[in-house]
C-alpha cells in the first residue's frame, strides 16, 4: 500500500533528526574517520537496531508501511527515542498503514463537545484552580470562572475561539505572560508536532501550522527540529497582568467521553504567595457584590 507523501516526508525528517543529534560516544561506539554529518551514520544505527543497513535506509527515507512493531522498538533503542518519541513513531508508523490517532476517533465538533453542559458543570466546580478544556489544534473551547479570569490575555474580547499557539507565537502580550517564553515556545510546538503525528491528515491542524509558521521565523525553527512532547504535568511561571506573577502546578487529564480533548487543570501550592494571588483573582473576576469591599488586598510580592 502506498503511504500518503506528507507521512513519508514526517518520518524522513524524525528519523533524519533523531540520528543527527547522537554522537558515537553516546552509544559506546568509537570515532573513526571523518564525519561528514552530525550524529551517527545509517550503517551504525542499523546495527544497533539490529537491521540492514538496506532496510534501515528504506526507514529513513520514509518507506515505513508495514513496519513490525519490534522492528520500531528497536529502533526508539538505537535512537534513544523516551516515550513521547517513541509514541510519535509508532504514530507515524500507524499512519502510514492507515490507521491515523492511534485508533481512537476525534469528535467532527469539539466546539459542541466541550459546550456540554455536564463538563462545563464540572469545570465550574473546581473554584481553586485554573481549569479549562484544550483540542488538539491548541483551541481554548471552555474554563471554568478563574480560568476566564486567568486566560483573560489570551481570550481578549472573545471575537474568535481563543488559540494558545497564535497567542504564544503572534500576539506579543505573550512574552509578558509567560516570563519562560523560549520554554513555552518549545513545549507549545512539542505538543503540536505529537499531535500531527497522532493524524498527519488533519488539515485544521495543518492550517494552523502554515498560519504561524508564515509570521513567526521562531515558529518555523522550532517545527523544523521535529521534537515531541506530551504536557503530562509539571510547574509553569506566569506572569498575570492583574496579579503578578504566579507559579502554578499543572495536570493533564484526558476527557475519555470527548476522545482527543483534554482538561487542565493549575493549582497553587496552599498557602504560598501563588495561593493568594489565584484567590485575589477569583476575587476580582467575581460579579460585583454590594456588599463586599472594594479590591484593594494586598498580596505579598505583587
Amino acid at each position: 500500500m502506498d503511504q500518503p507523501n506528507d507521512v513519508r516526508q514526517e518520518v524522513r525528517e524524525f528519523l533524519t533528526t533523531r540520528r543527527a543529534r547522537i554522537t558515537p560516544d553516546q552509544v559506546g561506539l568509537p570515532i573513526t574517520g571523518t564525519r561528514r554529518v552530525p550524529g551517527l551514520r545509517r550503517s551504525e544505527v542499523a546495527a544497533l537496531a539490529g537491521l540492514s543497513v538496506e532496510y534501515y535506509a528504506r526507514l529513513e527515507r520514509g518507506q515505513i508501511t508495514g513496519a513490525s512493531t519490534g522492528v520500531l522498538d528497536a529502533l526508539a533503542r538505537a535512537l534513544q527515542l523516551d516515550e513521547t518519541e517513541r509514541a510519535h513513531l509508532l504514530d507515524l508508523a500507524r499512519a502510514a498503514d492507515g490507521i491515523p490517532t492511534s485508533g481512537r476517533a476525534r469528535r467532527r465538533t469539539p466546539g459542541k463537545a466541550a459546550s456540554r453542559l455536564s463538563l462545563q458543570w464540572a469545570l465550574e466546580a473546581i473554584t481553586d484552580g485554573v481549569a479549562f478544556v484544550r483540542d488538539p489544534h491548541q483551541n481554548l473551547l471552555a474554563t471554568n470562572a478563574l480560568g476566564r479570569a486567568f486566560y483573560s490575555p489570551v481570550i481578549g474580547d472573545g471575537g474568535r475561539i481563543p488559540n494558545l499557539a497564535r497567542f504564544q507565537f503572534l500576539d506579543p502580550a505573550s512574552r509578558d505572560f509567560y516570563p519562560d517564553w523560549e520554554l513555552f515556545a518549545q513545549m507549545c510546538v512539542g505538543i503540536m508536532r505529537a499531535e500531527a503525528g497522532r493524524d498527519p491528515h488533519d488539515r485544521g491542524l495543518q492550517d494552523l501550522v502554515g498560519e504561524i509558521a508564515t509570521q513567526s521565523e521562531t515558529f518555523r525553527h522550532l517545527w523544523a527540529d521535529h521534537n515531541v512532547r506530551s504536557h503530562g504535568a509539571g510547574t509553569k511561571r506566569f506572569q498575570h497582568p492583574v496579579v503578578g506573577e504566579l507559579t502554578l502546578a499543572y495536570e493533564e487529564l484526558a476527557i475519555t467521553a470527548e476522545p482527543g480533548l483534554v482538561l487542565m487543570v493549575y493549582t497553587a501550592e496552599p498557602d504560598s504567595p501563588s495561593a493568594q494571588r489565584l484567590r485575589l483573582l477569583a476575587s476580582w473576576a467575581a460579579p460585583a457584590d454590594p456588599s463586599r469591599p472594594p479590591l484593594h488586598e494586598h498580596v505579598e510580592g505583587t
